[in-house]
């Protein structure tokens, strides 16, 4: 079975919430209760067995590794590497300005040969063609 690994924002964004009951191919869901070494290396090793990397952007996102990881990925790997991002949640919304800067992101990485999906649903879509 194809697995994708669910990157992305955290600080209790609800995205994987909403995609996980969408997918027909397995999946890593890398938030734990507790971040430390063991956990950071877990994902490292699942990352570079899984047959996709999602990164999904929020709102809630507060640090920009994340976004790193997506552009870094769609240069390396950019046969496994999705990259969306999600304009509003919990009354959180990106700033016209950020939304400019995302887009530009998905520019980004389509032009290195990855794929930017425009919402949750056409993750899904996507992904489940490969289970």
């Amino acid at each position: 079975m194809k697995t994708v690994f669910l990157g992305g924002t955290c600080n209790e964004s609800k995205w994987r919430e909403r995609l996980i009951p969408l997918l027909k191919i397995g999946y890593f869901n890398p938030v734990v209760p507790h971040w430390d070494d063991d956990a950071a290396a877990k994902e490292i090793a699942v990352r570079q067995k899984t047959d996709f990397c999602l990164y999904v952007i929020s709102p809630k996102m507060t640090g920009f590794y994340s976004v790193a990881e997506v552009v870094d990925d769609s240069n390396k790997q950019p046969n496994k590497t999705v990259f969306c991002f999600v304009t509003e949640e919990d009354g959180m919304a990106f700033t016209p300005h950020q939304l400019k800067s995302l887009e530009q992101i998905g520019k980004m990485v389509v032009s290195n040969g990855a794929a930017w999906l425009k919402d949750l649903e056409d993750v899904a879509r996507y992904l489940n063609t490969y289970c």
